[in-house]
């Protein structure tokens, strides 16, 4: 990407990533020269009072000048070499008041821009609605189930029962009339928000696979583990 286009303000740039291999084969990733890499991504901002003090040949992040000054300033917060930086963007209205802006991460040589708080929240929130909506469906679906049996086993000769299950069907009613309810309230469920770019889920066993990958596959019959398992494990009624 070209890094000397500055950013607009309040641009979302989550879903971008600057890497330069050329500088990362050329020098090392450290915390002396992170600040130096990130001024050649998108990100990095050409009014900022860094820039003025790289200008006047002066380290761009020491704080006893920038302290002094007022403005857009970057600082490096986090440092882990020579894995992760981490360079929050922050506007500086005296030597002791600074306002967060974005952050940023260096990670193995790549820069992103990091999400803010309220759009991650956003999101999980909206998967979160979309899995609870799915099972007020699928558990008012197995309602309409319980009590009832296959023709083929009503046609089987009864064997005599020691102790025979009693369930109170107005319990069963007013569960299922609950969950309808609740159902209705509900709003029409969501898409579930995309993975990040880059996320591959885990892989799962025939054995273990998880609810998304039950639910990929429109083609599956839905098998409940507790209400449908079969005529051999239903409950007949006399």
């Amino acid at each position: 990407m070209d890094g000397n286009a500055a950013p607009i303000p309040g641009t979302d740039m989550t879903g971008i990533c600057f890497r330069d291999q050329l500088w990362l084969n050329t020098y090392p990733l450290d915390r002396n020269l992170v600040f130096d890499y990130f001024a050649l991504s998108p990100f990095y901002d050409y009014t900022c009072n860094n820039e003025q003090l790289r200008m006047r040949s002066i380290h761009p992040l020491d704080i006893s000048h920038l302290s002094k000054m007022t403005g857009i300033e970057f600082m490096v917060s986090e440092v882990m070499e020579p894995h992760l930086f981490v360079i929050r963007k922050q506007k500086r209205d005296g030597p002791e008041k600074v306002t967060p802006m974005l952050t940023y991460y260096v990670l193995d040589g790549s820069i992103y821009q990091a999400p803010q708080l309220c759009n991650v929240f956003a999101a999980r929130v909206g998967r979160a609605l979309y899995y609870i909506s799915k099972a007020f469906t699928t558990a008012a679906s197995k309602l309409e189930k319980v009590g009832y049996v296959d023709l083929e086993d009503e046609n089987l000769p009864h064997e005599p029962k020691a102790v025979k299950e009693a369930i109170d069907f107005k319990d069963v009613k007013r569960v299922d009339h609950i969950l309808t309810s609740l159902q209705r309230k509900l709003p029409a469920a969501p898409p579930p928000p995309p993975f990040p770019e880059g996320y591959t889920p885990p892989s799962t066993t025939e054995g273990e696979q998880g609810p998304e990958t039950e639910q990929a596959d429109p083609k599956l019959p839905s098998v409940d583990p507790i209400l449908d398992q079969g005529p051999s494990k239903r409950i007949k009624y006399a």
